[in-house]
């Protein structure tokens, strides 16, 4: 019996194959995943976990990518014996990354779908102030409205709505929050803030970069370093959306997957 893993996985797919692990976002949950496993790649073995302080994992310390590596090893240790495709969407992909960099024996090929890495730290410690001055809604209508007001506005309705029915979850006063641990969430900002790693050379790799976020959260030097790493082992795409890659665009990510495979 394999070590047993403090992450809550989504499950998709076929219970045998090659594994594509899919790492969601930071405040997102494993669940994000499952119309683009349902509807576009049903015959694809997805392990998608919520990541340490997300969803219905642990929330306990450490909360760097250190400690998101090593959940994400004993994981796969239990899962399987194979190298996996990581697909990773923002916080996701600079997790993959760092899996990847750590344990290059474990990875086939990587998707990075919009990756947050390297940001500045002024904007991280603005969005991390935020959460924690306003951390919760008065209702569903109002974390609704402010979905629509970021990057969900290119989303399928039917997507947010699933969105909101999985991840808001009530508050002791009567009011809604999402189901996260916001010390963790709090902290993990400030792991966007680290120099980015690369993946281990001649490793292939596929870069998504959402073109209507501004400033973007794939910065010109983490571009530049990752094709010059990489050379022809880098296929970078350019999606008119925003940041929700895999919602906002899930034909598109869907045929990235099946070709890594």
């Amino acid at each position: 019996m394999g070590p047993v893993s403090t992450l809550n996985v989504h499950r998709f797919g076929p219970a045998s194959g090659p594994v594509v692990l899919a790492l969601h976002g930071l405040t997102g949950h494993g669940q994000r995943w499952a119309a683009l496993a349902g509807e576009y790649l049903p015959e694809v073995r997805i392990l998608a976990p919520d990541l340490r302080g997300h969803g219905r994992s642990t929330a306990l310390p450490p909360w760097d990518f250190e400690t998101i590596v090593a959940d994400l090893v004993t994981l796969l240790a239990a899962e399987t014996t194979d190298p996996v495709l990581v697909v990773g969407h923002s916080f996701g992909g600079a997790s993959g990354l760092h899996l990847a960099h750590r344990h290059p024996e474990l990875v086939r090929g990587l998707v990075l779908l919009d990756p947050a890495i390297a940001l500045d730290p002024g904007l991280l410690h603005d969005i991390a102030l935020r959460g924690i001055t306003h951390p919760d809604y008065p209702d569903v209508a109002a974390a609704r409205s402010d979905k629509l007001a970021s990057a969900w506005h290119d989303v399928e309705p039917r997507m947010l709505e699933a969105e909101l029915a999985e991840h808001l979850e009530p508050t002791g006063d009567g009011r809604v929050a999402w189901r996260l641990g916001l010390p963790a969430i709090t902290s993990y900002w400030g792991q966007l803030a680290r120099a980015f790693v690369l993946p281990p050379a001649r490793l292939p790799t596929v870069l998504v970069q959402a073109m209507k976020v501004q400033p973007p959260f794939v910065t010109p030097d983490f571009r530049a370093a990752l094709a010059a790493h990489l050379g022809d082992r880098l296929t970078v795409h350019e999606f008119d959306c925003d940041h929700m890659v895999a919602q906002a665009r899930p034909a598109e990510t869907a045929a990235l997957i099946r070709a890594a495979l």
